[in-house]
């Protein structure tokens, strides 16, 4: 009998990669609308992903989520978000859902839990991205339940936002960037996978597993012009970064939050977009058991 696992937010990328990998376990996939559910199932035939159950359950309906997390012995939170809107607040998203969730975990099979959250994430910070995720990440911290945490910075997998936005970059003639200097440091989307089943094995075979929050980046940290012009590189095209001063962008956010109820960009979403990323990943990757995939490996996977 395979063990099962409850993954809430199952739609993102990293929650689409999780199951394209998955061999060795039920999942129970949630996500929270029809359209979510629909796109996903869709993604699950087209790929012919076994042993995946996919789900549309209200995070905050507590009976029915327990009833979904009753037969799991481990759980991934992948719900999150840089860029708040009417719709999607961060205290929503980050705050009541999170909480609901735990709550709905309780005294079921789950053992262990793992947060997939960001660098800079810090219930103190004037960010409300950075804040929301950091009272989250309390949350978890303050459950019955053991649980990993990972704050990661910019995740490159093939096809999802931030690739894409790299290559529209790096094939424009000309790309504008606010603070070019801005530090990068891209965690290859599988290299977070891969810590996420190691630590269901481990947890499930009830050896010692990593608990706590772990902070986990690429190996390499760059200037966001520097790794746009590594992407027109591997594509095969020249590019020229113009800088633009982060207080523009700030002005623009505002205004945009001003006049919408949905901005395309938030002044929140382009302080974490510009948080400079410079960890050394040695130790967290070495505990968490995995090699961590280099940033030139990582575009040619990605971009080629």
């Amino acid at each position: 009998m395979k063990y099962k696992i409850l993954v809430t937010g199952a739609n993102g990328n990293l929650g689409k990669n999780f199951l394209l990998s998955n061999t060795d376990y039920q999942v129970c996939a949630v996500v929270r609308s029809e359209k979510a559910k629909d796109d996903l199932m869709s993604f699950v035939n087209q790929n012919n992903i076994q042993n995946t159950e996919v789900v549309n359950c209200n995070y905050l309906d507590l009976p029915s989520l327990k009833k979904l997390a009753k037969p799991c012995r481990y759980f991934v939170h992948l719900v999150g978000t840089i860029k708040e809107n009417q719709q999607n607040k961060f205290d929503f998203v980050h705050g009541k859902t999170t909480e609901a969730v735990l709550e709905a975990i309780k005294d079921t099979g789950i053992e262990k839990s793992c947060y997939i959250s960001i660098l800079g994430s810090n219930e103190t910070s004037n960010n409300r991205c950075f804040a929301s995720r950091g009272l989250a990440e309390k949350a978890f911290l303050d459950s019955e339940i053991p649980c990993l945490i990972l704050q990661v910075p910019m995740v490159l997998g093939k096809d999802d936002y931030a690739s894409l936005a790299l290559k529209k970059n790096a094939l424009s003639k000309i790309a504008l960037t606010f603070r070019k200097a801005s530090l990068e440091q891209p965690i290859y989307a599988n290299d977070i996978i891969e810590v996420i089943k190691k630590d269901i094995k481990r947890s499930l075979l009830r050896p010692e597993s990593t608990d706590g929050i772990r902070a986990l980046a690429g190996p390499t940290a760059l200037t966001r012009e520097k790794l746009i012009h590594e992407v027109a590189k591997i594509i095969g095209v020249r590019v020229r970064v113009i800088s633009l001063p982060i207080t523009l962008g700030y002005a623009i956010a505002k205004l945009l939050e001003f006049v919408s109820s949905n901005p395309p960009v938030t002044k929140d979403m382009l302080e974490v977009l510009d948080h400079d990323d410079n960890i050394d990943p040695t130790a967290s990757s070495h505990e968490l058991g995995i090699k961590l995939t280099s940033l030139e490996v990582t575009l040619k996977n990605i971009f080629i």
